[in-house]
């Protein structure tokens, strides 16, 4: 064999968690090799919904434009739709604004809104490959499609790892460090003996035990049935089946969830008359793929790794699709380690901070899994008898009772911004506050410059099509704000980062709006975008920065 390749970090996983992280760490200049099983990206539809915090995230890595052009067309509905049959009674609607007014509505909002980059929905599998392309034209990542990691051995110097290609052809890699994000089953999970633990599937006959996804194409739904026009999710709940269509891009192709039909066992022909009893009609419809899951998934792994391998997306956690939370949590579990991993490898991370990922996301993972879970219990009680489908005025009452309850489904799967947002490192031991934190929340966000949480959100002006966030204006390592007016000087802070080598940017800023959201004249930011100190005054910046960095 011969002799090992090198890198600094290898990525054993290339889905979007994988491909993200890739892309961070690119723009830390830092080089990592992606190993993905399948030779191309995926082309069945997994989830559709980003969330504003992952917008964020797409946003530094220069994408979020581009990914609010994939899926449905800027003027297409994201309502969500309730009815009896698709050629039936609406039960409920929950709407909410087109893209198009979505992002009219941030333009024209108060300078401290804190919605930069509003929730989106685009299947993954289409921004799958545009993060593939940009992962492809990086300079520092290099793909490596097709390979399957066959072993891992650690040793006190760094990380070997064994791969072959599919046409049999083994390699070798020596890595400074590895990030499983390759799944449940994967390998990385799997060389580190860690567990899930939590809760297992709900046992409920809607969206409960095991479920069939597939994707399908309906070419006359649009044009011949939605009672009232289409939406981004369109459910059908009568007594024969409950089932959603979840519209991919907006004339004809669909993602298909629902329990009425056997995953394992059941024929596309059964899937084809599943929908065409949703629709009341023998409609044209073609399976373009399928596959099998199972609901009320709350796992957790045990470990989130050691001091040179580490898991995140599902390889550490395992959610049920309610709320869109599961890839999210993987984006954000990306944007944590990369920079730690950068600061590792550049050697300015200190003996602790690799550790704190650990320590800081799998609480995370605990709180979105239950989230997720929470959301699909509220599905258990869907009652559906016969006469919710009769002209009578029984069947007019049962239909206002179970509109009601669909549509107080409908708002808590959608009014999340608690859990987008509001992700806490309280406790951590890289940050350095002991003020008490907003009370946690799934559908508040309370902004808030106690150290741990995002930082609060600004324009820094009337104009938003100048791309004036004041995120856009964070550094690529820290970032010390020095607040209002009278803000003390960041010389000392500035000379001792530059003795570290740690990146730092220093930015002004006087108005007075700003000083107010956060509240001290000095906040540091990390890399991440979350608050790790802040005060009135620095008279120990070696201290600081010493704590920030994970040294002891």
């Amino acid at each position: 064999m011969n002799s090992p390749l090198r890198t600094p970090v290898a990525i054993v996983g290339g889905g979007p968690v994988g491909l993200v992280l890739a892309l961070f760490l690119d723009r830390h200049g830092v080089r990592s090799v992606v190993f993905e099983l399948a030779e191309s990206t995926s082309d069945q539809p997994r989830g559709s919904t980003h969330s504003a915090r992952s917008m964020e995230h797409y946003r530094r890595l220069g994408l979020a434009g581009e990914i609010r052009e994939l899926g449905l067309p800027w003027d297409h509905s994201t309502d969500i739709a309730f009815y009896t049959r698709y050629n039936g009674f609406r039960l409920a609607r929950n709407r909410r604004p087109a893209v198009r007014d979505l992002l009219r509505q941030v333009a024209s909002g108060p300078r401290t809104a804190q919605v930069p980059e509003p929730m989106h929905r685009a299947n993954q599998m289409y921004v799958e490959r545009l993060l593939y392309r940009r992962a492809r034209a990086a300079a520092n990542i290099e793909l490596r499609f097709g390979w399957r990691v066959t072993g891992i051995a650690t040793d006190p110097g760094g990380v070997d790892i064994l791969a072959e290609d599919t046409g049999g052809r083994v390699r070798a890699w020596r890595a400074g460090y590895v990030a499983g994000c390759d799944g449940a089953r994967g390998v990385v999970r799997g060389h580190l003996g860690a567990r899930y633990a939590g809760a297992g599937r709900v046992e409920q006959e809607v969206l409960g035990g095991r479920t069939v996804a597939a994707h399908l194409r309906i070419p006359t739904l649009y044009r011949d049935f939605l009672v009232d026009g289409g939406a981004w999710s369109h459910w059908a709940v009568n007594t024969d089946l409950v089932l959603n269509l979840i519209a991919l891009n907006g004339k004809d192709e669909f993602f298909l969830l629902t329990s009425s039909v056997d995953p394992d066992s059941a024929p596309d022909d059964a899937l084809i008359s599943a929908v065409r009893l949703a629709a009341g009609a023998p409609i044209p419809v073609t399976v373009l793929g399928r596959r099998p899951w199972t609901s009320g998934m709350a796992l957790v792994a045990d470990s989130f790794g050691t001091d040179q391998v580490f898991l995140a997306g599902d390889a550490a956690h395992l959610f049920t699709p309610n709320g869109g939370f599961g890839m999210n949590t993987g984006l954000d579990d990306a944007a944590n380690l990369a920079w730690k991993l950068a600061a590792a490898v550049q050697g300015w991370g200190g003996p602790g901070l690799l550790a704190s990922y650990h320590l800081e996301r799998r609480p995370i993972a605990i709180r979105n899994t239950g989230a997720a879970r929470e959301l699909n219990l509220g599905l258990a009680n869907v009652a559906r008898p016969h006469c919710v489908e009769q002209d009578t005025a029984e069947g007019k009452e049962e239909r206002r009772r179970l509109g009601r309850m669909l549509a107080d489904y409908g708002d808590r799967t959608l009014d999340t911004l608690g859990v987008q947002l509001g992700a806490r490192y309280d406790g951590s031991p890289i940050v350095d506050g002991q003020d008490t934190p907003p009370a946690d929340s799934l559908d508040t966000y309370s902004p808030s410059s106690v150290p741990g949480g995002r930082a609060p959100h600004l324009w820094l002006d009337d104009e938003r099509a100048t791309g004036s966030s004041l995120f856009d204006h964070f550094g690529l390592g820290f970032t010390l704000l020095r607040l209002g007016p009278k803000a003390p000087p960041a010389v000392d802070l500035r000379a001792e980062a530059a003795r570290r080598n740690i990146p730092l940017k220093v930015l002004d800023l006087p108005d007075p709006l700003a000083r107010d959201l956060y509240e001290r004249d000095l906040v540091l930011i990390r890399p991440d975008q979350h608050v790790a100190w802040r005060g009135n005054g620095l008279e120990r910046p070696d201290r600081l920065l010493t704590a920030v960095t994970g040294g002891r």
